[in-house]
């Protein structure tokens, strides 16, 4: 049932972003370290001096689902990695 209820999020927020410009910043240890960008439907990962490794070296998929790329990003890093949604 979790596992439906992440597709649904990941295809609204697909839908909800698919034209608008959207921003997520990527922190970790209360430091953010990066930005996640969705303009015109194609998602951009941008580090900021001084990001680890593990997760500047990240190639994975970017498509719109938030929630898995955080998971995905705490995964590799082994600690806790959040994106929080910013104002455009």
């Amino acid at each position: 049932m979790l596992s439906l209820a992440n597709q649904f999020v990941a295809h609204a927020t697909r839908l909800l972003f698919a034209g608008e410009p959207a921003l997520w910043t990527v922190s970790t240890h209360g430091r953010v370290i990066g930005s996640l960008v969705c303009q015109n439907g194609t998602w951009r990962l941008s580090w900021f001096n001084g990001a680890d490794r593990r997760l500047t070296s990240y190639a994975g998929p970017l498509g719109g689902d938030v929630e898995a790329l955080a998971e995905s990003l705490s995964t590799r890093l082994g600690a806790l990695v959040r994106l929080e949604s910013q104002p455009v």
